[in-house]
């Protein structure tokens, strides 16, 4: 039997040595020097999902999570769809193979997701001027984007709204692309200052990538007016401006798809090019499953060909191909009538109870101080409130009240129940008055 000795701390870049039995042969183990990883830093927690991890983590009875934008229930809990049901159980039916999908996705989710986004009449679908590829969610569809531009659209610039979601920075920082901000929210207001984002999206270079949300913006909660979405298409057209729409709420904040989709569907009749990330992580439910898509909508049917083999193959060398589960479930639901008039039924009543649920906490609101301008809370949809409290009201709002949501002042209504309504309102007020 070998007897081994482990050289201590100091002496760690010694040789690991090893005293052989009678008889054996002598060797000499690598060195042992540290770590080759030994300087990585430790990255900062993620200002969204690390919300959720302080939730968890507390044992107060009156904790409330409106950090991450995941629908719940009246009573709190999630909250999968009947309609996906429904979908899962024809698909245990079929019995169908977990073979690989093609490199850009199911061929029935393909089609379904482009009809969603343009209509199902839409004349750039039938002259296939459209390169649609299966993603992984919204965040992996924004990163083959970036991908893509950053290979195809070298030295161009892409605009963020301020703010804007978190994630978009990261995404297009770690694909080699440089960002910046136009102004977007208005704090006087709580409202959206237009006057200074056209002013900014006309100042920038021509040619530029102006990334907007389709609908609902996060974490703000206020669109542009259809008015207003108009002559943002016409200064984009005017800048020749590649606008680059995040679509991760269709048919959830309105509770209409046809109305949630109106910013791009124009933007396609006026006859401009653009990217669009799809998800339905939040109007399906399927946060587990990542499934969404990025669009190129171009004006050569030829281009969208080169286009989408290009994009397969930055799919190709970032995860190969798309999982299959949840573009079944989503090729379902939308190619069969009666599952997409039940889905339809079932976003309105998410949607709704989030609008309910708007209503009651600005009544709240107005009760409890009435001397303050309260409109922004219901002017704004979608899943999210952007309140306006400052970092101190916030730590006031997690560390006396239990209500956990993010630094910038955002709150999930999609993570709050009529019961807690009046709760969350006096740990606002509390918090504006006190903090």
């Amino acid at each position: 039997v070998a007897h081994i000795k482990l050289s201590s701390r100091a002496q760690s870049a010694k040789a690991l040595r090893v005293k052989p039995a009678k008889g054996a042969k002598s060797f000499k183990c690598a060195t042992v020097a540290g770590s080759f990883m030994e300087g990585t830093e430790q990255a900062p927690p993620d200002p969204i999902l690390g919300v959720s991890d302080a939730f968890k983590a507390s044992t107060s009875p009156d904790k409330l999570n409106l950090g991450v934008g995941a629908y719940r229930t009246e009573e709190l809990q999630p909250y999968v769809l009947e309609v996906v049901k429904k979908a899962e159980a024809i698909m245990m039916e079929k019995a169908e193979n977990k073979e690989y999908l093609p490199i850009d996705g199911l061929p029935a989710f393909k089609k379904c997701t482009a009809e969603l986004l343009l209509g199902a009449d839409s004349s750039i679908i039938a002259e296939n001027k459209i390169a649609t590829l299966q993603s992984l969610s919204g965040t992996g569809s924004l990163r083959i984007g970036a991908a893509y531009i950053n290979a195809w659209l070298p030295g161009k610039t892409v605009y963020l709204s301020n703010p804007t979601w978190g994630n978009h920075k990261n995404i297009f920082a770690d694909a080699g692309v440089e960002w910046k901000m136009y102004r977007y929210f208005d704090p006087e207001t709580v409202g959206l200052d237009f006057a200074g984002m056209m002013e900014d999206i006309k100042g920038a270079p021509d040619g530029s990538i102006i990334v907007l949300h389709g609908c609902a913006h996060n974490p703000t909660g206020v669109d542009p007016t259809k008015e207003q979405w108009e002559e943002i298409a016409s200064l984009c057209q005017e800048k020749g401006h590649l606008p680059f729409f995040d679509v991760a709420y269709q048919g959830f904040a309105s509770g209409s798809l046809e109305e949630d989709a109106f910013a791009p569907r124009m933007f396609a009749e006026k006859g401009l090019e653009f990217l669009c990330s799809q998800s339905y992580s939040k109007n399906l439910g399927l946060y587990g499953e990542r499934v969404g898509a990025i669009n190129a909508v171009v004006n050569d049917a030829a281009v969208a060909t080169r286009v989408a083999s290009q994009m397969k193959r930055q799919a190709r060398a970032m995860y190969s191909n798309p999982p299959v589960h949840g573009a079944r479930i989503v090729s379902e639901v939308v190619g069969d009538e009666d599952m997409f008039n039940e889905w339809k039924a079932e976003m309105e009543m998410m949607s709704g109870r989030i609008k309910s649920v708007r209503g009651k906490l600005y009544d709240y609101l107005c009760e409890k101080m009435p001397e303050k301008d309260w409109s922004f809370v219901t002017r704004q949809i979608g899943m999210f409130s952007f309140t306006g409290l400052t970092p101190a009201q916030v730590e006031n709002m997690t560390n006396k009240w239990e209500v956990y949501m993010t630094k910038d002042g955002r709150i999930s209504l999609a993570g709050l129940s009529a019961a807690k309504a009046e709760y969350l309102a006096d740990a606002i007020v509390d918090s504006i008055k006190n903090a």
